[in-house]
């Protein structure tokens, strides 16, 4: 079968039918995966992601990239994501990776093969500003 972005699975050999799993289902059970674990900051989505964003679209499958196999029972996901500063980058990336993993294939009954994390940027929180700082950094 060619892959046209849809994965299928027959979750029992009895079954009287296909489920069939669009990509698109995936990514967003991914992304919201991911972005559940501390550290993340956001995912990155590029450019595309950028400008859905503006258009005020929120698009929960951003950064999230998802392969399926050749036999349609297996799937890879690759993730873009923005780390938090302070946390420890490995440590984020394995809790992704479980995280992922465990959602999508409790989800859909599909085996995960790999959970790739590209880190792209970190995160730089902003200080809440009090009265008192704001006046220190005016020179007053």
């Amino acid at each position: 079968m060619a892959n046209d972005g849809v994965l299928r699975t027959d979750l029992d050999e009895n079954s009287v039918g296909t489920t069939q799993i669009a990509n698109e289902v995936i990514a967003v059970i991914a992304g919201m995966a991911a972005t559940d674990v501390d550290g993340v900051a956001d995912m990155s989505g590029g450019i595309v992601g950028g400008i859905a964003e503006r258009l005020g679209r929120k698009n929960l499958s951003k950064g999230v990239k998802v392969d399926v196999a050749p036999d349609e029972r297996n799937c890879s996901v690759e993730l873009s994501i923005i780390c938090e500063y302070g946390f420890r980058i490995p440590d984020v990336a394995r809790a992704i990776q479980e995280a992922v993993k465990e959602a999508v294939e409790g989800m859909t009954g599909l085996d995960v093969s790999a959970v790739n994390v590209h880190v792209l940027g970190v995160s730089m929180k902003p200080e809440e500003r009090t009265p008192e700082n704001s006046a220190e950094e005016r020179g007053e």
